[in-house]
């Protein structure tokens, strides 16, 4: 803060003196929170000055606006080669010559475009290029307003923002602090009036240029670095500083500086250019308000890691410490987990099940027991979590360690939750965008009970809401009837006619035999041939609209077709014995669009993390999946998906929602395409009440899909005839839902 700053008693900064101007800036840099400057000459040869503290302002959530000239030094003149008829018409950077610029740039001065580059990329700079109207004279400004976020200071004075100016002349600085007295106050406020004014584009007295060339050229050559490799470089450049100077005062700046830059790459937070959302910040105040347990039940794609590991940032910087248990469904999300975890700048990360965890484990149950502060994040799957080697050494754990259930509908499984009365730890989050266990409403309630919540959870963030909100992509819903195939339609009348009966003993669903019956009906919707032939049409429609494939995720089915089942046709002759469904969906895609790549994401793929990469990465055009994809995997960069699987499970086809709508760069919104199996009242031994059930709970899918899209009512009318037949009103069913 300004306070903790040692200000010269005059308030005057001058070359040559005990208080140099570039003291002011390394200082004032380390501290602040906003800079408005107004920026004389602007000398490449400078930048190196000016970089230095620049990490450390952006890491502390730094924003900037700068109001430049378009007047260079001589030298830059030459390196830019940007006059004509002797008068210089571009702002600093010539964008034409932005690589013979970039090939004189020297550590620091790249170093600066770094930071500036991130600042463009995070939208935390905004920059005005001013010159007098008619060309008469120049914009010779040289001053500012900082802030600290609760203090201000105007500064102006007489050195250019060159190098000479900063080092070399004899200049002078002087500086306006807000608490001094009442005539630095009036005029700290007439100095932020002045440039409020000026930078609104009000002044009639200069002629605006244009700058968006500058800012992309900037962000598309730097600001690759992270806010971390940003301190970093700044450190090690404020050692290689240090020999420029040989007085006291400017060796201890220096060396206070790096001791600041220090503590930040040491200390956890919030990742950089970014602060948690409000109903993150609620859902950690209410989860305190509820005594440290409660279920966040957040959309897929709204930050449930984040919310998490916000909470348990706040509990550091309660305790100094931090301390935690995450359990995940699988080995991918233990990595993503630990990656957003060292986001936050939280080191000391275990994940169970690599080399010498156990060790890792036992050395901070060694620290607990002797009392000594220690900070931990144990990550493992629920698999793991199971065993018996891992529940022995949770016993040794700080009761204070918080324990976060990721996908939480797992811990009311039957072996999981036989684990639970054993857990004593006094603080419990369990995340899940559905947190109610379909069909088993007893492990549900061994849930709720473990982290004493019940509906209306402690945090509850819906998609709605996250659309809403723009935490959400906006979508496109666009639904396709498929028939059964006289084939299918004849087992499927079998199985119906053998149902019919069962259903007038009472409720099938309780029935043994109904359930199985009731199993194999469904398989037949789920590997209906026909998908096939809409499979084709739909990537049509796609390949027609786009002209490819990018970032297209496809669920298909699982299982295998039966030799009776299998599809009849010259393009899956030379497929495997093993009639694989996934295999036919891959194979149609391969052979009617050979320049498209497509990768199948399933159980055996033995690179799944690589193949996410990859696909975020646009080298894959088309990820075909199953079941694999389903809990917690984030790829935000999905444009559209193909749902070739039906499924009546809410928690499977949400999730798979969510993983649609993540948002992301250059992404407006996201397309999915669902196909519908509705069978026939037509068929022999159908039975109205049995056969309207269940498509009424096809039909929950088309619904939640549906009422939230950009196309309600045109995806809607697809199935007016349906509703028509089986006396349903889609309305209703939603209605019901909510």
């Amino acid at each position: 803060m300004f306070k903790d700053i040692q200000w010269p008693a005059s308030r005057v900064y001058k070359s040559h003196s005990n208080w140099l101007p570039f003291q002011f800036y390394l200082d004032v840099l380390s501290e602040a929170k906003q800079l408005d400057l107004y920026l004389g000459y602007f000398s490449s040869t400078a930048i190196n000055y000016l970089s230095l503290g620049f990490a450390k302002f952006i890491s502390s959530g730094g924003t900037v606006r700068i109001i430049i000239n378009d007047v260079l030094s001589s030298k830059d003149r030459n390196i830019l080669k940007n006059i004509k008829d002797g008068k210089l018409y571009q702002i600093p950077f010539d964008i034409n010559n932005f690589s013979e610029l970039y090939a004189r740039l020297n550590d620091y001065d790249i170093h600066f475009f770094n930071c500036m580059g991130w600042l463009i990329q995070q939208g935390r700079i905004e920059i005005k290029a001013i010159r007098p109207k008619a060309g008469r004279g120049i914009a010779h400004y040289k001053s500012g307003i900082f802030s600290d976020g609760l203090d201000e200071l105007a500064f102006s004075g007489s050195c250019n923002f060159t190098a000479a100016g900063l080092v070399n002349n004899l200049e002078r600085l002087e500086v306006a602090l807000g608490g001094d007295s009442a005539a630095s106050a009036v005029r700290i406020e007439e100095d932020k009036q002045e440039f409020a004014h000026v930078f609104a584009g009000h002044a009639d007295f200069v002629e605006y240029l244009d700058v968006e060339k500058i800012k992309e050229a900037i962000s598309s050559n730097f600001g690759k670095s992270d806010i971390d490799e940003l301190l970093m470089q700044e450190e090690e450049l404020l050692e290689r500083k240090r020999a420029d100077f040989s007085g006291v005062k400017m060796q201890d700046v220096i060396c206070s500086t790096k001791l600041k830059i220090q503590k930040l790459l040491d200390t956890p937070c919030f990742p950089a250019g970014h602060e948690p959302f409000e109903y993150q910040k609620n859902a950690y105040h209410d989860w305190c308000k509820r005594g440290y347990k409660g279920i966040f039940a957040m959309a897929t794609g709204t930050g449930k890691t984040i919310t998490a590991l916000n909470c348990l940032l706040n509990e550091y910087q309660k305790n100094d410490q931090y301390q935690a248990v995450v359990l995940v469904p699988t080995r991918i999300l233990v990595d993503q987990w630990a990656a957003e975890a060292k986001s936050f700048k939280f080191k000391e990360i275990i994940k169970v099940g690599e080399k010498a965890w156990k060790a890792a484990v036992q050395s901070k149950i060694t620290q607990v027991s002797f009392e000594i502060p220690t900070s931990y994040i144990i990550i493992s799957t629920y698999a793991a979590f199971n065993k018996k080697a891992f529940q022995t050494l949770l016993q040794g754990l700080d009761r204070q360690t918080i324990i976060i259930a990721d996908e939480a509908h797992n811990v009311g499984s039957p072996l999981t939750s036989k684990l639970l009365p054993s857990l004593s730890f006094a603080k419990r989050i369990g995340l899940s965008a559905t947190p109610k266990r379909v069909y088993d409403m007893e492990g549900s309630d061994k849930m709720e009970v473990f982290f004493e919540d019940t509906e209306p959870y402690t945090c509850t963030f819906t998609m709605e809401e996250a659309i809403d909100k723009n935490r959400l992509s906006k979508y496109f819903y666009y639904p396709y009837l498929v028939e059964l195939q006289p084939q299918e339609l004849e087992k499927y009348t079998e199985i119906s006619e053998k149902l019919a009966k069962l259903f007038f003993l009472g409720d099938i669903e309780s029935n043994e035999r109904a359930k199985s019956l009731l199993m194999d009906r469904k398989r037949i919707i789920h590997k209906a041939a026909a998908k096939l032939d809409t499979f084709r049409d739909i990537l049509k429609k796609i390949h027609q609209q786009n002209g490819h494939f990018n970032y297209t995720l496809i669920y298909a089915p699982e299982g295998y077709y039966s030799d009776d089942e299998f599809p009849f046709d010259e393009e899956f002759n030379d497929l495997d014995e093993e009639n694989r469904v996934v295999d036919y969906y891959a194979r149609i895609i391969r052979r009617n669009y050979p320049d498209t790549t497509v990768t199948q994401y399933t159980s055996e793929t033995t690179d799944k993390e690589n193949v996410l990469k990859q696909f975020a990465r646009g080298n894959i055009d088309m990820l075909l999946s199953m079941k694999c994809l389903d809990e917690g995997v984030d790829i935000p960069r999905t444009q559209q998906a193909i749902f070739c699987s039906s499924t009546g499970n809410p928690r499977q086809f949400i999730q798979r929602r969510g993983r649609i709508l993540r948002r992301a760069e250059g992404k407006d919104f996201a397309s999915i395409y669902d196909m519908v199996v509705i069978p026939s009242l037509q068929a022999p031994g159908a039975n109205f009440d049995m056969e309207q059930s269940l498509v009424k709970k096809e039909l929950e899918r088309v619904v939640h899909f549906a009422y939230m899209s950009m196309n309600k009512y045109t995806a809607i009318a697809t199935f007016e005839q349906v509703c028509e037949q089986y006396n349903l009103n889609l309305d209703t069913i939603h209605l019901e839902l909510q």
